[in-house]
């Protein structure tokens, strides 16, 4: 049996602790409260970014990676659509003084069905393997689950990540947790997820 959603756990944007130094947010309809375009945003992003399939060794195969996925460097160059941009300087506003770094990158990935998926992981910091960092993923299209667990075992957390949700991962939590987006059985459209990082975060 599956654990519920538990995105009631983030009423009015509230961060939570989730331990030893990792926190999390949920913002419902941060795309949408300043902003009446973000309708038509994964229409555009869909039909214009450059995406592409991946293939990843798996064991003793080599198989297709369940998604899309293109990756930007923001600052270095030309974004291949104006609003990536608009959303780094939102997000540089609400949490570079924080995370003491500016957001540089977009990885978007596209989950066309149910049946793409991203496995259980923790994005590589590249600089340091005990350097405290931020992840923004910013959710369009069709509601997916967004499950996190702590490495090593424990209580794992179920959010549903809906169209124009903000969510961050920050503090240990690329060190002290895992995510994925796991399949599902039931009827879903296609979701884009935005995933901006700073410098050497991937």
């Amino acid at each position: 049996m599956q654990p519920a959603l538990q995105s009631s756990l983030f009423d009015h944007a509230e961060r939570r602790d989730l331990g030893h130094g990792a926190w999390l947010e949920l913002r419902s309809g941060w795309l949408s409260q300043d902003d009446d375009r973000d309708d038509s945003l994964f229409a555009q992003l869909r039909d214009t970014i450059p995406w592409r399939a991946e293939r990843r060794q798996m064991y003793d195969r080599v198989l297709d990676v369940p998604r899309l996925v293109s990756f930007h460097h923001l600052v270095d160059d030309e974004p291949p659509h104006p609003r990536l941009k608009q959303l780094r300087r939102r997000l540089n506003d609400a949490y570079a003084g924080e995370l003491g770094e500016p957001f540089v990158t977009a990885g978007l990935c596209l989950y066309r069905d149910g049946n793409d998926s991203v496995a259980w992981h923790a994005d590589n910091i590249g600089r340091s393997s005990t350097e405290d960092t931020m992840v923004a993923i910013v959710g369009l299209g069709a509601a997916r689950v967004f499950a996190l667990r702590p490495r090593g075992g424990g209580p794992s957390l179920r959010l549903r990540h809906g169209h124009g949700d903000l969510l961050v991962m920050g503090g240990s939590c690329q060190r002290t947790w895992e995510h994925c987006v796991p399949k599902t059985a039931r009827p879903v459209g296609p979701r884009i997820s935005i995933q901006f990082r700073p410098h050497d975060v991937r």
